[in-house]
């Protein structure tokens, strides 16, 4: 299979199965399909998750890892996905939540295993857009805390996509970028004698 999922750090993962094992985390989550399950709760799939912080004209990015996301099973089907993030003091558990998106990862890293060259899987959030895709990142040996797309990487949109984007269809970054560029507003410019 060339998709390859890198390994989570350890601490991210022990985050997780702490806070699965905890009454209290479990119950306060707004996920009823994890409060409600008869099944032990499992994490799987670790992804990285990168944020797309601006785009320009140019169609050159800034992306940063912002945490790890698990998608957590009960029995042979996810129902919900668990969040960490980095702290000063390490990896921390972040939340749980459900959704969309957890269906939507499943398939679209399905749809991943078909990708004739190695790859490897890893989230990227463009939060100007409400938008969520999978990215196929071409070194594969990487250990998913450095990099940033490369132009023939992939990007697959996950549902719901932004209106005029299809969802799980395959992008290269240097196809789908100059339309992100176009869509993205970007930032009014400060007021005059306001501070910047």
């Amino acid at each position: 299979m060339p998709l390859h999922v890198p390994p989570a750090p350890a601490p991210a993962l022990r985050s997780v199965l702490t806070a699965l094992g905890s009454p209290t985390a479990v119950r306060e989550a707004r996920t009823p399909s994890l409060r409600t399950t008869q099944q032990d709760a499992v994490p799987d799939l670790p992804l990285p998750l990168y944020v797309l912080d601006a785009i320009t004209p140019e169609g050159l990015t800034a992306t940063r890892l912002a945490g790890w996301r698990f998608l957590i099973r009960c029995g042979d089907r996810a129902v919900a996905a668990a969040e960490t993030r980095l702290t000063p003091d390490g990896w921390a558990f972040s939340h749980f939540f459900e959704g969309p998106y957890i269906a939507s990862t499943e398939r679209a890293l399905r749809q991943a295993e078909s990708v004739a060259q190695p790859c490897q899987a890893r989230l990227l959030s463009v939060p100007g857009l409400y938008m969520l895709t999978l990215w196929l990142h071409g070194d594969s040996g990487s250990d998913g805390t450095t990099g940033h797309p490369d132009p023939t990487d992939l990007l697959v949109p996950l549902a719901p996509a932004p209106p005029g984007i299809a969802a799980h269809r395959p992008h290269r970054v240097a196809e789908l970028l100059p339309v992100l560029t176009l869509r993205v507003t970007p930032a009014p410019p400060p007021l005059l004698g306001s501070p910047a």
